[in-house]
């Protein structure tokens, strides 16, 4: 895990002329038509023609057959199609400055960045720390780093198209994650937050008042979704998915802003999860209008789904980017728009007691479905208390958190790497559990699962 005040990772995804100039010039010194190496590939002639002319990205099986065929080293080849070994990626992941500066340094010639070779050579250093936690077996070092920054400033110094998925729940108040308000909530004093009663022996989780917003308050956080979904859109690759938890009250103002950005709605994912919001009698005449319910009793909670657009057909942004699609449970069932949820256990919020945090058993499920492939690199840009990055380190994901509470901040650090080893009936055997066929083996949904 890295923990860093910001990082800049510009992985560059390859146009696929160089690997297609490499295969031509392999396939003829080998004697191969076209048409003999697509029969031998068992390919047709198109498809291995794209491949030549730079048009399509094929699969590793794929690279490796052509390389045996051929029989030629597929180290070239797999680079070439943009597919660097995992040693490299770990320097890269390890020393994201470092490492390209010596590159740049070493291979000048090749057409190196000056604006990057002139900076100030540091000296190679894991930029990393180790989180302590209460399972030390467990090793998260390479699936995930967490910024202490702004999400503006760090989504502006991202390079375009470096992302393939976003989960996030971010503060739809605005007001609420405010100083001011923070320091309320952590009082136990009200302010936007309505700090519950004990009831029945349990101490409710505070909730902020979203029925508070003044009409000028709405716009205000129209503008904040408008300016987020036009630098999210930008460092999503095409096909990209945005998973974003809403609320019914202020939903519709979320959607429009993404919406005009350019970003495609999928639909949405509902939760379903009973919780003790809403469903209250009238305030100070609770007595005299004691058959009376306000607000319904909120049992469910919308995720919006937004896609970038793909740059071609689904299959051709599954080929280039690994993205386009969702994931599905498995060969049998596909991924579904309901999901039963219970509210975040205990267990977890003592480990990591932020006030949205959201359960593992249900955002694992979003997180998995968000990589089609199961490759490429989350991002939750309100990381809050660190849920996300926890799930896409029990599905094996490469993630990236950013939150700008320094107090959220360090609860996400130490949480994480624990949250991750819980099991989601809730033992934990302290150990990550992706390979194990339970945990994901199916979805809960409405069909009797």
């Amino acid at each position: 895990m890295r923990r860093i005040a910001e990082k800049q990772f510009s992985p560059v995804p390859s146009d696929g002329r160089e690997f297609g100039q490499l295969l031509r010039t392999e396939r003829l010194a080998a004697g191969y038509s076209l048409g003999a190496l697509a029969f031998k590939l068992k390919v047709t002639k198109g498809y291995l023609s794209r491949l030549e002319q730079g048009k399509a990205k094929p699969s590793k099986p794929m690279i490796a057959r052509i390389a045996k065929t051929l029989t030629i080293d597929p180290s070239s080849l797999f680079v070439l199609a943009g597919y660097l070994p995992t040693d490299v990626k770990r320097i890269f992941y390890r020393y994201p400055v470092e490492a390209p500066a010596v590159l740049r340094e070493s291979f000048s010639e090749y057409g190196a960045n000056r604006d990057w070779a002139e900076q100030p050579k540091k000296k190679l250093k894991p930029n990393t720390t180790t989180s302590r936690s209460a399972h030390p077996t467990v090793n998260l070092e390479d699936l995930y780093e967490v910024v202490h920054a702004d999400c503006f400033d760090w989504l502006k110094k991202r390079a375009s198209n470096s992302i393939h998925a976003v989960v996030t729940d971010p503060p739809y108040g605005l007001k609420e994650y405010t100083p001011e308000e923070k320091s309320k909530l952590r009082r136990g004093h009200g302010g936007i937050w309505r700090i519950p009663p004990r009831l029945g022996g349990c101490t409710r989780m505070p909730l902020p008042r979203f029925t508070v917003l003044t009409d000028e308050d709405r716009v205000a956080l129209k503008d904040f979704f408008s300016r987020w979904a036009k630098e999210i859109s930008r460092v999503l690759v095409p096909g990209g998915h945005i998973f974003i938890a809403t609320n019914p009250l202020l939903s519709h103002l979320v959607y429009l802003a993404l919406i005009e950005a350019g970003l495609e709605k999928r639909g949405e994912i509902i939760r379903l999860v009973q919780t003790l919001r809403g469903g209250d009698r009238p305030k100070n005449a609770h007595k005299e209008f004691d058959d009376v319910t306000v607000m319904p009793r909120s049992c469910w909670e919308p995720w919006g789904l937004f896609r970038k657009p793909c740059e071609g057909r689904v299959q051709d942004s599954l080929r280039k980017w690994k993205t386009g699609g969702l994931r599905r449970v498995s060969k049998e069932e596909p991924f579904c728009d309901v999901i039963k949820s219970a509210p975040t256990r205990a267990i977890e919020r003592e480990i990591s007691p932020h006030p949205s945090l959201k359960p593992q058993a249900f955002i694992r499920q979003i997180v998995r479905a968000a990589l089609p492939l199961g490759e490429g690199i989350i991002l939750d840009p309100f990381m809050g208390g660190g849920s996300t990055i926890a799930a896409a380190c029990a599905a094996g994901y490469q993630s990236i958190g950013i939150e700008s509470d320094p107090e959220f901040y360090e609860m996400a650090v130490k949480g994480i790497p624990r949250l991750a080893s819980l099991a989601p009936n809730g033992d934990s055997n302290g150990t990550l559990l992706p390979s194990q066929g339970k945990i994901y083996g199916q979805q809960q949904t409405l069909f009797g699962r």
